[in-house]
């Protein structure tokens, strides 16, 4: 009798499964499935692959759909696609993030490791910096000997105005019309020095290479084609100076800004469970460790003793190391007329150049 009176209970129990229109294998099917993340950044995939790899183990089934646009670009497709394209955005054109945040379309998030980041991290947990990232002077040791290499933003624009033939041509920096890392990297050198426009003007006026990617800057002082390279983010620059030699990277002794990659979870996001996962890991002791370890940036975390940390770099720096933070003072010169009169004169300067060719 207990026989029977099990099995007329899986009967009942398996009918009303059926009813429900939920049978248990159909149930653990659609949790073992595969479910998908997508992060739009402006970091190259191959960079980052061990932190996807790592999240994927960790976080099964959930996969990232990651796709590496410009920092303008990805802002410009957010925006087209009515805050729905993306669960998370990743960018290191912090300005414009910060932008979002401030147009509402970001949700908040209130992330456990939030505590362990520095002052200025984190904005109406929207916002997070992810990484801390120093801005480099590149030169080419062959072509540009350390004894006369520029080691401050001032000896870099004294160089340029007292041998301008030299430089012509041969020095080069983000063009700040196309890249939003360039513009950002511009408005925060003109917000810590008077001499940022004497700089900036110099640069223009050796006819200075302009590019909307780290990775054509580097290249072009590897090749011999530029002998020095301005406002340059370290870690790719390290990274790529272990494998040329030839290369130095300068970290500036009047100041050495340093930026980080910021990611938010828009208002819309399809996934926002996923998001909420992917944002988290990329904060967590662990997450950070693989940044650091095994991508070649630099951990955030505050709490972080690693060489390639943020603690590991205020040390290196010292008083040199200028953090930006996260805040509405980043997006003060994106009001339309200041960026305009940023533009106008970057272009009047660039004028300057053509003419003295002729």
């Amino acid at each position: 009798m207990p026989n029977r009176r099990s099995a007329g209970l899986a009967i009942a129990s398996a009918l009303a499964g059926a009813a429900a229109g939920t049978p248990s294998g159909a149930a653990a099917r659609a949790a073992a499935a595969p479910r998908k993340v997508r992060v739009w950044a402006t970091t190259d995939r191959p960079l980052v692959q061990p932190l996807i790899d790592d999240f994927e183990q960790r976080h099964a089934p959930w996969q990232v759909d990651y796709e590496a646009l410009g920092s303008q670009t990805l802002h410009e497709r957010f925006l087209a696609a009515d805050g729905a394209g993306a669960d998370v955005l990743w960018s290191s054109a912090m300005d414009l993030q910060i932008k979002l945040v401030n147009d509402g379309h970001a949700q908040r998030h209130a992330s456990e490791h939030a505590g362990g980041l520095p002052h200025g991290a984190v904005w109406k947990h929207e916002a997070f910096a992810t990484t801390w990232e120093p801005v480099a002077l590149v030169h080419h040791r062959a072509l540009l000997d350390s004894a006369s290499a520029p080691d401050s933003h001032a000896a870099l624009r004294v160089l340029l105005q007292q041998q301008r033939a030299r430089f012509h041509q041969r020095v080069a920096t983000y063009d700040i019309e196309r890249a939003g890392l360039g513009f950002l990297l511009a408005a925060q050198d003109l917000q810590a020095s008077s001499d940022a426009w004497p700089l900036l003007e110099a640069l223009r006026h050796c006819g200075a290479e302009l590019h909307a990617d780290t990775q054509a800057l580097l290249d072009g002082v590897a090749a011999g084609r530029t002998l020095l390279a301005y406002n340059v983010l370290g870690p790719y620059a390290e990274a790529f100076a272990q494998r040329h030699p030839d290369l130095v990277v300068v970290y500036p002794r009047d100041y050495t800004l340093i930026a980080s990659r910021v990611a938010l979870i828009p208002r819309r996001a399809p996934q926002p469970e996923g998001a909420r996962l992917w944002l988290d890991h990329l904060l967590s002791p662990a997450g950070q460790h693989v940044l650091a370890e095994r991508c070649g940036l630099y951990s955030v975390r505050a709490d972080s003793s690693l060489p390639r940390s943020a603690a590991g770099l205020q040390q290196r720096l010292g008083r040199a190391a200028r953090p930006i933070p996260l805040g509405p003072g980043l997006i003060a010169h994106l009001d339309r007329s200041k960026r305009q009169a940023i533009l106008r004169r970057w272009q009047r300067a660039g004028d300057v150049a053509v003419q003295h060719l002729k």
